[in-house]
């Protein structure tokens, strides 16, 4: 398997970690999501088999093409606001991990924008 493919992985891993506790505290589901969350899960994972840009980003939310449907986009930024602090508790080592992925791109872009503007 490629490193583009393991980061495709990776990010489907997450997302339905995420995903699942969500509905499991929101939903009161147990061994399972519900029908809502398993919409959700299915069209991420769709997304993510679909992104082009998968191999040079680490996560969409740092991505500069959005191209999860409005209302997909509000159900999932609920979800990740959500889970995101319970992931420290049920997953730490992938949240840690999310955490320091997600502030070095973001450093990266930055500092990619100023290097534009200076040329």
């Amino acid at each position: 398997m490629d490193r583009t493919a393991r980061k495709r992985e990776k990010e489907k891993k997450m997302v339905s970690e995420m995903i699942a506790l969500y509905c499991r505290k929101k939903h009161h589901t147990k061994g399972g999501l519900c029908s809502e969350c398993t919409e959700l899960k299915s069209y991420a994972e769709s997304r993510s088999d679909h992104c082009p840009f998968m191999e040079t980003k680490t996560f969409c939310s740092n991505c500069r093409v959005h191209c999860y449907k409005p209302q997909m986009r509000e159900k999932i930024r609920e979800v990740m606001r959500f889970s995101g602090p319970g992931m420290m508790l049920y997953h730490p080592v992938a949240a840690v991990s999310h955490v320091v992925s997600t502030k070095v791109e973001k450093r990266r872009l930055e500092k990619e924008q100023g290097e534009k503007y200076l040329h």
